[in-house]
Protein backbone atom coordinates (compact mmCIF):
# COMPACT_ATOMS: atom_id res chain seq x y z
CA UNK A 1 0.00 0.00 0.00
CA UNK A 2 2.86 2.40 -0.27
CA UNK A 3 5.83 3.94 1.15
CA UNK A 4 5.51 4.41 5.27
CA UNK A 5 3.70 7.87 5.79
CA UNK A 6 2.46 10.00 9.37
CA UNK A 7 -0.83 11.47 9.54
CA UNK A 8 -1.42 14.92 9.21
CA UNK A 9 -3.98 17.91 7.78
CA UNK A 10 -3.01 19.66 4.48
CA UNK A 11 -3.40 22.75 3.52
CA UNK A 12 -4.16 24.69 0.62
CA UNK A 13 -0.50 25.22 -0.10
CA UNK A 14 0.54 21.58 0.41
CA UNK A 15 -0.63 19.90 -2.84
CA UNK A 16 0.92 22.64 -4.86
CA UNK A 17 4.59 22.23 -3.46
CA UNK A 18 3.43 17.93 -3.62
CA UNK A 19 2.89 18.91 -7.58
CA UNK A 20 6.17 21.37 -8.20
CA UNK A 21 8.18 18.36 -6.31
CA UNK A 22 6.69 15.81 -8.05
CA UNK A 23 7.90 17.57 -11.48
CA UNK A 24 11.55 18.12 -9.87
CA UNK A 25 11.43 14.11 -8.64
CA UNK A 26 10.36 13.37 -12.69
CA UNK A 27 12.80 15.66 -14.20
CA UNK A 28 15.29 13.97 -11.58
CA UNK A 29 14.57 10.61 -13.31
CA UNK A 30 14.77 11.72 -16.47
CA UNK A 31 18.27 13.09 -16.21
CA UNK A 32 19.25 9.76 -14.08
CA UNK A 33 17.76 7.62 -17.47
CA UNK A 34 20.11 10.04 -19.82
CA UNK A 35 23.14 9.65 -17.60
CA UNK A 36 22.82 6.01 -17.18
CA UNK A 37 23.37 6.09 -13.33
CA UNK A 38 21.13 3.05 -12.78
CA UNK A 39 22.67 -0.37 -11.39
CA UNK A 40 23.64 -2.79 -13.71
CA UNK A 41 22.01 -6.29 -14.23
CA UNK A 42 22.16 -8.34 -11.46
CA UNK A 43 19.21 -10.99 -11.98
CA UNK A 44 17.11 -10.53 -8.89
CA UNK A 45 13.87 -11.49 -7.99
CA UNK A 46 11.81 -10.50 -4.92
CA UNK A 47 8.39 -12.23 -3.81
CA UNK A 48 5.65 -10.48 -1.45
CA UNK A 49 2.30 -12.61 -0.29
CA UNK A 50 -0.31 -10.96 0.87
CA UNK A 51 -2.35 -13.39 3.48
CA UNK A 52 -5.49 -13.52 5.37
CA UNK A 53 -6.32 -14.65 8.96
CA UNK A 54 -9.45 -16.91 10.28
CA UNK A 55 -9.93 -19.35 12.80
CA UNK A 56 -10.93 -22.68 12.71
CA UNK A 57 -14.68 -21.82 11.46
CA UNK A 58 -13.30 -20.62 8.53
CA UNK A 59 -14.44 -17.09 9.79
CA UNK A 60 -11.96 -13.96 9.47
CA UNK A 61 -10.32 -12.75 12.55
CA UNK A 62 -9.73 -9.02 13.41
CA UNK A 63 -5.65 -9.92 14.84
CA UNK A 64 -3.32 -8.52 12.96
CA UNK A 65 -1.67 -6.65 15.78
CA UNK A 66 -1.39 -9.35 18.30
CA UNK A 67 -0.07 -12.23 15.68
CA UNK A 68 2.47 -9.74 14.91
CA UNK A 69 3.34 -8.93 18.34
CA UNK A 70 3.76 -13.09 18.96
CA UNK A 71 5.61 -13.29 15.34
CA UNK A 72 7.98 -10.79 16.24
CA UNK A 73 9.73 -10.34 12.81
CA UNK A 74 10.54 -8.13 10.09
CA UNK A 75 9.66 -9.92 7.40
CA UNK A 76 5.62 -9.62 8.35
CA UNK A 77 4.06 -6.36 8.30
CA UNK A 78 0.31 -5.26 8.26
CA UNK A 79 -1.92 -4.78 5.38
CA UNK A 80 -5.04 -2.55 5.29
CA UNK A 81 -7.24 -4.62 7.54
CA UNK A 82 -7.33 -6.22 10.58
CA UNK A 83 -7.52 -9.96 9.10
CA UNK A 84 -4.81 -9.27 6.16
CA UNK A 85 -0.39 -9.53 6.93
CA UNK A 86 1.76 -9.47 3.91
CA UNK A 87 5.40 -11.61 4.02
CA UNK A 88 8.19 -10.00 2.34
CA UNK A 89 10.95 -12.57 1.15
CA UNK A 90 14.57 -11.20 0.58
CA UNK A 91 15.43 -10.71 -3.07
CA UNK A 92 17.12 -13.56 -4.30
CA UNK A 93 19.12 -14.16 -7.59
CA UNK A 94 17.03 -16.03 -10.57
CA UNK A 95 19.33 -19.30 -11.08
CA UNK A 96 19.64 -22.63 -10.02
CA UNK A 97 17.59 -24.02 -7.41
CA UNK A 98 16.11 -20.67 -6.60
CA UNK A 99 12.61 -22.04 -6.69
CA UNK A 100 13.18 -24.70 -4.44
CA UNK A 101 15.34 -22.39 -2.18
CA UNK A 102 12.35 -20.09 -1.82
CA UNK A 103 9.91 -23.03 -1.31
CA UNK A 104 11.78 -23.53 1.60
CA UNK A 105 12.35 -20.13 3.25
CA UNK A 106 8.02 -19.71 2.64
CA UNK A 107 7.42 -22.89 4.37
CA UNK A 108 9.85 -22.40 7.39
CA UNK A 109 7.88 -19.10 7.62
CA UNK A 110 4.69 -19.75 6.74
CA UNK A 111 4.56 -22.51 9.28
CA UNK A 112 5.84 -20.45 12.25
CA UNK A 113 3.10 -17.67 11.45
CA UNK A 114 0.85 -19.95 11.39
CA UNK A 115 1.49 -21.79 15.12
CA UNK A 116 2.21 -17.79 16.52
CA UNK A 117 -1.13 -17.06 14.76
CA UNK A 118 -2.79 -20.43 16.59
CA UNK A 119 -1.80 -18.55 19.93
CA UNK A 120 -5.13 -16.27 19.42
CA UNK A 121 -6.73 -18.98 17.76
CA UNK A 122 -6.46 -17.81 14.52
CA UNK A 123 -4.84 -18.96 11.44
CA UNK A 124 -2.57 -18.39 8.10
CA UNK A 125 -4.65 -18.76 4.75
CA UNK A 126 -3.52 -18.08 1.34
CA UNK A 127 -6.29 -16.96 -1.12
CA UNK A 128 -7.05 -14.65 -3.72
CA UNK A 129 -10.65 -13.56 -1.26
CA UNK A 130 -11.56 -15.01 1.83
CA UNK A 131 -14.86 -16.74 0.87
CA UNK A 132 -16.28 -16.03 4.21
CA UNK A 133 -16.02 -11.96 4.10
CA UNK A 134 -19.04 -10.37 5.02
CA UNK A 135 -20.19 -6.78 4.72
CA UNK A 136 -20.04 -6.24 8.76
CA UNK A 137 -15.77 -7.52 8.07
CA UNK A 138 -15.17 -4.54 5.52
CA UNK A 139 -16.15 -1.46 7.52
CA UNK A 140 -13.34 1.44 8.39
CA UNK A 141 -13.30 0.71 12.41
CA UNK A 142 -11.65 -3.00 10.85
CA UNK A 143 -8.63 -1.45 9.01
CA UNK A 144 -5.51 -2.01 10.28
CA UNK A 145 -4.07 1.09 12.82
CA UNK A 146 -1.50 2.61 10.75
CA UNK A 147 -1.56 6.03 9.68
CA UNK A 148 -0.84 5.92 5.97
CA UNK A 149 -4.17 2.98 5.97
CA UNK A 150 -6.16 5.91 7.83
CA UNK A 151 -4.81 9.04 5.81
CA UNK A 152 -5.41 7.13 2.33
CA UNK A 153 -8.46 6.11 3.44
CA UNK A 154 -9.71 9.78 4.42
CA UNK A 155 -8.11 11.19 0.85
CA UNK A 156 -9.64 8.88 -1.74
CA UNK A 157 -12.99 9.28 -0.08
CA UNK A 158 -12.58 13.17 0.20
CA UNK A 159 -11.56 12.96 -3.72
CA UNK A 160 -14.61 10.74 -4.41
CA UNK A 161 -16.81 12.38 -2.25
CA UNK A 162 -19.54 10.00 -2.12
CA UNK A 163 -20.03 6.36 -0.90
CA UNK A 164 -18.54 3.81 -3.20
CA UNK A 165 -20.70 1.61 -5.18
CA UNK A 166 -19.92 -2.23 -6.14
CA UNK A 167 -21.50 -3.41 -8.70
CA UNK A 168 -19.97 -6.71 -10.51
CA UNK A 169 -21.88 -8.80 -12.57
CA UNK A 170 -20.68 -12.18 -12.77
CA UNK A 171 -22.00 -15.73 -12.00
CA UNK A 172 -23.88 -13.59 -9.90
CA UNK A 173 -24.89 -9.99 -9.54
CA UNK A 174 -23.28 -8.05 -6.21
CA UNK A 175 -24.70 -4.44 -5.42
CA UNK A 176 -23.66 -2.71 -2.73
CA UNK A 177 -21.61 0.21 -1.02
CA UNK A 178 -19.07 1.03 1.27
CA UNK A 179 -18.28 4.37 3.12
CA UNK A 180 -14.81 3.55 2.99
CA UNK A 181 -12.20 1.53 0.99
CA UNK A 182 -12.04 -1.53 3.62
CA UNK A 183 -13.39 -3.56 0.91
CA UNK A 184 -10.11 -3.67 -1.38
CA UNK A 185 -8.90 -5.00 1.86
CA UNK A 186 -10.52 -8.25 1.15
CA UNK A 187 -8.14 -8.68 -2.32
CA UNK A 188 -4.61 -10.50 -1.27
CA UNK A 189 -2.38 -11.20 -3.88
CA UNK A 190 1.20 -11.86 -4.54
CA UNK A 191 3.46 -9.41 -5.73
CA UNK A 192 6.27 -10.33 -7.96
CA UNK A 193 9.68 -8.40 -8.37
CA UNK A 194 12.16 -8.23 -11.19
CA UNK A 195 15.10 -5.54 -11.07
CA UNK A 196 15.94 -4.77 -14.84
CA UNK A 197 18.06 -2.04 -16.79
CA UNK A 198 16.03 1.00 -17.82
CA UNK A 199 17.38 -0.49 -21.68
CA UNK A 200 15.19 -3.61 -20.87
CA UNK A 201 12.41 -1.66 -18.60
CA UNK A 202 10.28 -1.44 -21.40
CA UNK A 203 10.67 -4.72 -23.26
CA UNK A 204 10.25 -6.76 -19.46
CA UNK A 205 6.80 -4.37 -18.71
CA UNK A 206 4.99 -4.56 -22.14
CA UNK A 207 6.00 -8.77 -21.76
CA UNK A 208 4.64 -8.55 -18.26
CA UNK A 209 1.32 -6.74 -20.18
CA UNK A 210 0.73 -8.92 -22.78
CA UNK A 211 1.07 -11.83 -20.36
CA UNK A 212 -1.81 -11.07 -18.00
CA UNK A 213 -4.49 -12.59 -19.02
CA UNK A 214 -2.69 -15.75 -19.04
CA UNK A 215 -1.32 -15.67 -15.72
CA UNK A 216 -4.37 -15.09 -14.47
CA UNK A 217 -6.34 -17.74 -16.61
CA UNK A 218 -4.65 -20.63 -14.79
CA UNK A 219 -3.49 -19.09 -11.44
CA UNK A 220 -7.75 -17.55 -10.89
CA UNK A 221 -8.38 -17.69 -7.21
CA UNK A 222 -11.04 -15.59 -6.14
CA UNK A 223 -14.27 -16.53 -6.90
CA UNK A 224 -16.36 -14.93 -3.97
CA UNK A 225 -17.19 -12.13 -2.47
CA UNK A 226 -19.99 -11.53 0.48
CA UNK A 227 -21.57 -14.92 -0.49
CA UNK A 228 -21.94 -14.01 -3.94
CA UNK A 229 -20.25 -15.78 -6.67
CA UNK A 230 -18.79 -13.58 -9.29
CA UNK A 231 -15.83 -13.47 -11.79
CA UNK A 232 -13.30 -16.62 -11.05
CA UNK A 233 -11.34 -13.72 -9.89
CA UNK A 234 -13.06 -10.86 -8.76
CA UNK A 235 -9.91 -9.10 -7.13
CA UNK A 236 -9.59 -6.82 -10.11
CA UNK A 237 -13.30 -5.56 -10.36
CA UNK A 238 -13.29 -5.04 -6.76
CA UNK A 239 -9.89 -3.09 -6.20
CA UNK A 240 -10.75 -0.69 -9.27
CA UNK A 241 -14.37 -0.45 -7.69
CA UNK A 242 -13.33 -0.07 -3.76
CA UNK A 243 -10.62 2.58 -4.66
CA UNK A 244 -12.37 4.99 -7.55
CA UNK A 245 -11.73 8.64 -6.55
CA UNK A 246 -14.03 9.08 -9.82
CA UNK A 247 -17.91 10.00 -8.68
CA UNK A 248 -20.07 8.49 -12.05
CA UNK A 249 -19.79 12.24 -13.79
CA UNK A 250 -16.18 11.84 -14.29
CA UNK A 251 -16.19 8.17 -14.88
CA UNK A 252 -18.66 9.05 -18.04
CA UNK A 253 -15.98 11.53 -18.76
CA UNK A 254 -13.73 9.34 -19.50
CA UNK A 255 -11.36 9.62 -16.58
CA UNK A 256 -9.13 7.01 -15.34
CA UNK A 257 -8.93 4.94 -12.76
CA UNK A 258 -6.04 4.56 -10.32
CA UNK A 259 -6.57 0.68 -10.52
CA UNK A 260 -5.68 0.70 -13.85
CA UNK A 261 -4.22 -1.68 -16.52
CA UNK A 262 -2.79 0.95 -19.25
CA UNK A 263 -3.61 2.14 -22.36
CA UNK A 264 -0.67 1.77 -24.50
CA UNK A 265 2.54 -0.27 -24.93
CA UNK A 266 5.54 1.96 -23.69
CA UNK A 267 8.85 2.64 -24.96
CA UNK A 268 10.81 3.53 -21.28
CA UNK A 269 9.83 3.77 -17.95
CA UNK A 270 9.98 7.12 -17.90
CA UNK A 271 6.64 6.62 -20.20
CA UNK A 272 4.91 5.86 -16.82
CA UNK A 273 6.15 7.77 -14.34
CA UNK A 274 4.84 10.92 -16.32
CA UNK A 275 1.51 9.59 -16.97
CA UNK A 276 0.80 9.15 -13.25
CA UNK A 277 1.63 12.63 -12.79
CA UNK A 278 -0.41 13.77 -16.10
CA UNK A 279 -3.78 11.67 -15.15
CA UNK A 280 -3.79 11.23 -11.52
CA UNK A 281 -3.95 14.22 -8.70
CA UNK A 282 -1.68 13.44 -5.35
CA UNK A 283 -3.49 11.69 -2.43
CA UNK A 284 -1.05 12.13 0.01
CA UNK A 285 0.76 15.41 -1.10
CA UNK A 286 3.51 15.07 1.86
CA UNK A 287 6.96 16.51 1.19
CA UNK A 288 10.48 15.10 1.53
CA UNK A 289 13.53 18.09 2.34
CA UNK A 290 15.25 16.32 -0.33
CA UNK A 291 16.42 18.68 -3.63
CA UNK A 292 16.62 16.18 -5.68
CA UNK A 293 18.14 17.92 -8.62
CA UNK A 294 21.28 18.82 -6.45
CA UNK A 295 21.73 15.21 -4.70
CA UNK A 296 22.24 14.37 -8.74
CA UNK A 297 24.46 17.35 -9.27
CA UNK A 298 26.14 16.27 -6.20
CA UNK A 299 26.51 12.80 -7.67
CA UNK A 300 24.33 10.83 -5.38
CA UNK A 301 21.37 8.63 -5.75
CA UNK A 302 18.33 10.31 -5.24
CA UNK A 303 15.11 9.27 -2.95
CA UNK A 304 12.47 10.40 -5.68
CA UNK A 305 10.58 10.20 -2.16
CA UNK A 306 7.57 12.19 -3.32
CA UNK A 307 7.42 10.05 -6.85
CA UNK A 308 7.75 6.99 -5.36
CA UNK A 309 4.66 7.89 -3.06
CA UNK A 310 2.78 9.00 -5.87
CA UNK A 311 3.59 5.75 -7.62
CA UNK A 312 2.13 3.81 -5.11
CA UNK A 313 -1.28 5.63 -5.26
CA UNK A 314 -1.73 4.57 -8.87
CA UNK A 315 -2.73 0.67 -8.86
CA UNK A 316 -1.61 -0.68 -12.49
CA UNK A 317 -1.40 -4.16 -12.04
CA UNK A 318 2.16 -3.94 -13.36
CA UNK A 319 3.61 -1.33 -11.93
CA UNK A 320 6.97 0.57 -12.38
CA UNK A 321 9.77 1.24 -8.89
CA UNK A 322 12.29 3.43 -8.33
CA UNK A 323 14.32 2.58 -6.00
CA UNK A 324 17.88 3.00 -4.20
CA UNK A 325 19.95 -0.10 -2.73
CA UNK A 326 23.81 0.88 -1.73
CA UNK A 327 23.56 3.93 -3.13
CA UNK A 328 22.80 2.97 -6.20
CA UNK A 329 19.79 3.87 -8.47
CA UNK A 330 17.38 0.76 -9.67
CA UNK A 331 14.17 -0.38 -11.69
CA UNK A 332 12.10 -2.89 -11.25
CA UNK A 333 8.53 -4.52 -12.82
CA UNK A 334 6.27 -5.05 -9.87
CA UNK A 335 3.68 -7.75 -11.38
CA UNK A 336 0.71 -7.46 -9.13
CA UNK A 337 -1.66 -9.59 -11.05
CA UNK A 338 -2.01 -12.74 -9.22
CA UNK A 339 -4.13 -13.84 -5.88
CA UNK A 340 -2.83 -15.70 -2.85
CA UNK A 341 -2.69 -19.26 -2.74
CA UNK A 342 -3.70 -21.77 -3.11
CA UNK A 343 -0.12 -23.46 -1.57
CA UNK A 344 3.56 -22.21 -1.82
CA UNK A 345 3.91 -24.91 -4.65
CA UNK A 346 1.19 -23.18 -7.00
CA UNK A 347 2.92 -19.44 -5.90
CA UNK A 348 6.17 -20.97 -6.74
CA UNK A 349 4.74 -22.65 -9.81
CA UNK A 350 3.03 -19.27 -11.38
CA UNK A 351 6.39 -17.59 -10.16
CA UNK A 352 8.46 -19.94 -12.14
CA UNK A 353 5.86 -19.24 -14.98
CA UNK A 354 5.97 -16.26 -14.77
CA UNK A 355 9.80 -15.02 -14.98
CA UNK A 356 10.50 -17.64 -17.76
CA UNK A 357 7.50 -16.25 -20.35
CA UNK A 358 8.70 -12.72 -19.28
CA UNK A 359 12.25 -13.57 -20.26
CA UNK A 360 11.60 -14.92 -23.21
CA UNK A 361 8.54 -12.68 -24.51
CA UNK A 362 11.08 -9.56 -23.97
CA UNK A 363 13.92 -11.22 -25.91
CA UNK A 364 11.83 -12.17 -29.33
CA UNK A 365 12.89 -10.77 -32.67
CA UNK A 366 9.35 -9.95 -33.45
CA UNK A 367 7.85 -8.92 -29.95
CA UNK A 368 4.53 -9.83 -29.04
CA UNK A 369 3.53 -6.25 -28.28
CA UNK A 370 4.36 -5.54 -32.18
CA UNK A 371 1.38 -7.92 -33.18
CA UNK A 372 -1.23 -7.87 -30.18
CA UNK A 373 -2.78 -4.63 -29.82
CA UNK A 374 -2.96 -3.24 -26.63
CA UNK A 375 -6.79 -2.85 -26.43
CA UNK A 376 -6.61 -6.89 -27.30
CA UNK A 377 -4.68 -7.38 -24.26
CA UNK A 378 -6.48 -5.49 -21.84
CA UNK A 379 -9.84 -7.49 -23.11
CA UNK A 380 -7.90 -10.41 -22.40
CA UNK A 381 -7.49 -9.37 -19.07
CA UNK A 382 -10.99 -8.67 -18.33
CA UNK A 383 -11.89 -11.91 -20.03
CA UNK A 384 -9.52 -14.36 -18.09
CA UNK A 385 -10.49 -12.67 -14.47
CA UNK A 386 -14.10 -13.10 -15.70
CA UNK A 387 -13.92 -17.18 -16.28
CA UNK A 388 -10.31 -18.00 -15.86
CA UNK A 389 -8.97 -21.12 -16.98
CA UNK A 390 -11.93 -21.60 -18.99
CA UNK A 391 -11.03 -18.08 -21.11
CA UNK A 392 -10.67 -17.93 -24.39
CA UNK A 393 -8.04 -15.09 -25.57
CA UNK A 394 -6.69 -13.20 -28.58
CA UNK A 395 -3.26 -13.80 -29.50
CA UNK A 396 -1.05 -13.11 -32.60
CA UNK A 397 -1.69 -15.69 -35.15
CA UNK A 398 1.37 -17.43 -36.45
CA UNK A 399 2.76 -17.34 -39.89
CA UNK A 400 3.01 -14.65 -42.30
CA UNK A 401 -0.25 -13.17 -42.40
CA UNK A 402 -0.34 -12.00 -39.04
CA UNK A 403 -3.44 -10.79 -37.03
CA UNK A 404 -5.04 -12.12 -33.89
CA UNK A 405 -6.71 -15.42 -33.23
CA UNK A 406 -9.03 -16.70 -30.53
CA UNK A 407 -7.81 -19.47 -28.31
CA UNK A 408 -8.62 -21.40 -25.08
CA UNK A 409 -6.04 -20.16 -22.38
CA UNK A 410 -5.14 -23.79 -21.46
CA UNK A 411 -4.29 -24.28 -25.24
CA UNK A 412 -2.13 -20.96 -25.71
CA UNK A 413 -0.69 -21.82 -22.25
CA UNK A 414 0.30 -25.56 -23.08
CA UNK A 415 1.07 -25.08 -26.71
CA UNK A 416 3.01 -21.36 -26.90
CA UNK A 417 3.99 -20.23 -23.19
CA UNK A 418 5.40 -22.99 -21.43
CA UNK A 419 7.35 -23.65 -24.06
CA UNK A 420 8.64 -19.88 -23.67
CA UNK A 421 8.58 -20.00 -20.35
CA UNK A 422 11.01 -23.44 -20.01
CA UNK A 423 13.21 -21.44 -22.29
CA UNK A 424 13.54 -18.25 -20.09
CA UNK A 425 14.62 -20.07 -17.20
CA UNK A 426 16.55 -21.70 -19.34
CA UNK A 427 18.17 -18.28 -19.94
CA UNK A 428 18.17 -16.91 -16.26
CA UNK A 429 20.07 -20.28 -15.35
CA UNK A 430 17.48 -22.21 -13.45
CA UNK A 431 18.11 -25.92 -13.08
CA UNK A 432 16.28 -28.25 -15.01
CA UNK A 433 14.35 -30.06 -11.67
CA UNK A 434 13.40 -26.52 -10.88
CA UNK A 435 12.25 -25.66 -14.30
CA UNK A 436 10.06 -29.11 -14.70
CA UNK A 437 8.55 -29.57 -11.38
CA UNK A 438 6.94 -25.92 -10.91
CA UNK A 439 5.97 -25.83 -15.15
CA UNK A 440 4.40 -29.01 -14.50
CA UNK A 441 2.64 -27.51 -12.20
CA UNK A 442 1.43 -25.25 -14.61
CA UNK A 443 0.82 -27.46 -17.38
CA UNK A 444 -1.33 -30.34 -15.00
CA UNK A 445 -3.31 -27.47 -14.48
CA UNK A 446 -3.91 -27.22 -17.97
CA UNK A 447 -4.51 -30.59 -18.35
CA UNK A 448 -7.18 -30.93 -15.80
CA UNK A 449 -8.60 -27.74 -16.03
CA UNK A 450 -8.56 -27.01 -12.53
CA UNK A 451 -7.22 -23.69 -10.52
CA UNK A 452 -7.93 -22.31 -7.55
CA UNK A 453 -10.93 -20.65 -8.49
CA UNK A 454 -12.28 -23.57 -9.92
CA UNK A 455 -11.85 -25.44 -7.07
CA UNK A 456 -13.52 -23.78 -4.49
CA UNK A 457 -16.39 -22.86 -6.90
CA UNK A 458 -17.09 -27.07 -7.56
CA UNK A 459 -16.45 -27.71 -3.79
CA UNK A 460 -19.40 -25.16 -2.95
CA UNK A 461 -21.55 -26.61 -5.21
CA UNK A 462 -21.10 -30.03 -4.04
CA UNK A 463 -21.78 -28.28 -0.63
CA UNK A 464 -24.91 -26.98 -1.36
CA UNK A 465 -26.25 -30.18 -3.09
CA UNK A 466 -25.69 -32.03 0.14
CA UNK A 467 -28.08 -29.31 1.63
CA UNK A 468 -25.91 -26.94 3.25
CA UNK A 469 -27.38 -23.34 3.20
CA UNK A 470 -24.99 -20.96 1.28
CA UNK A 471 -23.11 -19.53 4.17
CA UNK A 472 -22.28 -22.44 5.96
CA UNK A 473 -21.58 -23.86 2.22
CA UNK A 474 -19.24 -20.98 1.97
CA UNK A 475 -17.32 -21.84 5.50
CA UNK A 476 -17.07 -25.31 4.54
CA UNK A 477 -15.29 -24.86 1.62
CA UNK A 478 -13.32 -22.35 3.32
CA UNK A 479 -12.54 -24.79 6.12
CA UNK A 480 -11.47 -27.27 3.69
CA UNK A 481 -9.10 -25.21 1.51
CA UNK A 482 -7.55 -24.45 4.21
CA UNK A 483 -6.54 -27.95 5.11
CA UNK A 484 -5.46 -28.75 1.99
CA UNK A 485 -4.03 -25.41 1.93
CA UNK A 486 -1.42 -26.62 4.59
CA UNK A 487 -1.33 -30.63 3.30
CA UNK A 488 1.14 -28.34 0.27
CA UNK A 489 -0.32 -30.64 -2.13
CA UNK A 490 -0.70 -28.05 -5.40
CA UNK A 491 -4.09 -27.54 -6.21
CA UNK A 492 -4.76 -29.91 -9.17
CA UNK A 493 -4.43 -32.44 -6.87
CA UNK A 494 -7.02 -31.88 -4.51
CA UNK A 495 -10.00 -33.89 -4.23
CA UNK A 496 -13.23 -31.80 -5.07
CA UNK A 497 -16.13 -31.75 -2.48
CA UNK A 498 -16.11 -31.66 1.06
CA UNK A 499 -15.39 -35.21 3.07
CA UNK A 500 -18.29 -37.25 3.85
CA UNK A 501 -17.94 -36.29 7.54
CA UNK A 502 -18.58 -32.39 7.21
CA UNK A 503 -22.11 -32.01 8.94
CA UNK A 504 -24.63 -30.48 7.32
CA UNK A 505 -26.39 -27.12 8.54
Amino acid sequence: MGEKVVAGPFDLADRQRYRDKLQQCLTGLERLLEEKRFDRPKNLMGLEIELNLAGADGLPRMLNAEVLERIASRDFQTELAMFNLEVNIAPHRLGGRVFDRLSEELRTSLAYAHRKAGEVDAGIVMIGILPTLGRDDLVSSNLSDVDRYTLLNEQILAARGEEFKLDIEGVERLVCTSGSIAPEAACTSVQLHLQVTPDRFSDVWNAAQAVTAAQIAVGANAPFLFGHELWRESRPPLFQQSTDTRPPELQAQGVRPRTWFGERWISSAYDLFEENLRFFPALLPICDDEDPLRVIDEGRAPKLSELALHNGTVYRWNRPVYGVADGVPHLRVENRVLPAGPTITDVLANAAFYYGVVRSLAEESRPVWTRLPFEAAAANFDEACRHGIEARLRWPRRGRYGGTVAVDAVSLVRDELLPLAEAGLDAWGVEPADRDFYLGVIEERCRRRVNGASWQAETFHRALEKGLGRDAALAATTRRYCELMHSGEPVHNWPVGLPEAVPLG
